[in-house]
């Protein structure tokens, strides 16, 4: 089962060149159960990531291009009087799909993306007082701008603690621009990809995490990570438990896809940045000035002992 996993990782990364760290814990990610949120410039790569881990992950997936107009009913549906009908009927939004691509997340307003956290958290949406259940499984890969960008509205903490991961693609490195450069367009490439897993495989590799050994030691590790995060002052709030409980399942994911059946400090090790960097608000120096979380984070995990 893992096998294909790492085939739909070589197949990803045919597409998106030089990037094969981001591409495993993007991975590890979906394979958690979790979503992902991929911030960085516009134009390195992040739409294209995720539909090529929808198309190679055999998933439906519908793409919605957020903007400051959108509006909660555009994302979830809306319920139309219809004449034939004598009453409402609803119209399901986008949202009902297997994998939603939530792109440039950050340019919609509070309200639209605040209609997103039922959807996020509890695979269902809610509306005229009827509850319907998302289909199995569920994503949101989101991307979003730098917020010093024109047009951007910061997602809130409670939002950006649905996502499971956040990861950074960055500029590619020279070589792997050449390919780019020199290959075929991406965007063709996409159109004739095959899905190198099926959904219920995919579901298959999910259940197998419960396999996966974490021992009391390791847990007393996690612990300890979210406990100086909490107490070391470099932090305006710590993790919270769900952060915590979303760390111990990265790293079984991460450790699966190593070919294990037990989680290594290491594993945490490989997905604490991406897993907690987002979730994490530092306090600003004497000088003002406040360090990136990302360098913060690495420096918490330097400060517990192993």
């Amino acid at each position: 089962m893992y096998t294909k996993l790492h085939a739909v990782a070589r197949q990803v990364g045919d597409i998106i060149v030089g990037k094969e760290v981001q591409i495993r814990q993007a991975l590890t990610c979906l394979l958690a159960g979790g979503h992902l949120l991929v911030e960085d410039v516009p134009g390195v790569g992040k739409t294209t990531l995720a539909h090529a881990l929808s198309i190679s992950l055999g998933l439906r997936f519908n793409r919605i291009q957020f903007t400051s107009d959108l509006l909660p009913a555009d994302v979830n549906g809306i319920s139309i009087y219809e004449r034939e009908q004598n009453g409402f009927v609803f119209h399901p939004g986008p949202i009902f799909t297997q994998v939603l691509l939530a792109d440039e997340i950050n340019r919609a307003t509070p309200k639209t993306q605040s209609g997103l956290l039922e959807a996020m958290e509890e695979r269902q949406v809610s509306a005229d007082g009827v509850t319907r259940a998302l289909p199995a499984p569920f994503f949101v890969i989101a991307t979003q701008n730098p917020m010093h960008q024109i047009g951007t509205f910061p997602l809130p903490e409670s939002q950006l603690d649905r996502f499971l991961m956040c990861l950074s693609l960055g500029y590619p490195d020279p070589a792997a621009e050449r390919a780019l450069l020199m290959g075929e367009d991406r965007r063709v490439l996409l159109k004739s990809l095959p899905a190198a897993m099926l959904p219920d495989e995919l579901a298959q590799a999910q259940q197998g995490l419960r396999q996966i050994h974490a021992s009391a030691a390791l847990i007393d590790y996690v612990q300890a990570l979210a406990a100086a995060s909490r107490h070391n002052g470099m932090f305006a709030e710590g993790l919270s438990p769900r952060a915590a409980i979303a760390l111990l399942q990265a790293a079984r994911a991460w450790a699966a896809l190593e070919g294990r059946n037990h989680v290594l400090p290491e594993d945490v090790q490989a997905v604490l940045v991406p897993v907690c960097a987002h979730r994490l608000r530092p306090v600003r120096s004497a000088n003002g000035v406040a360090l990136a979380s990302r360098d913060l984070v690495l420096q918490l995990q330097e400060s517990v002992p192993v």
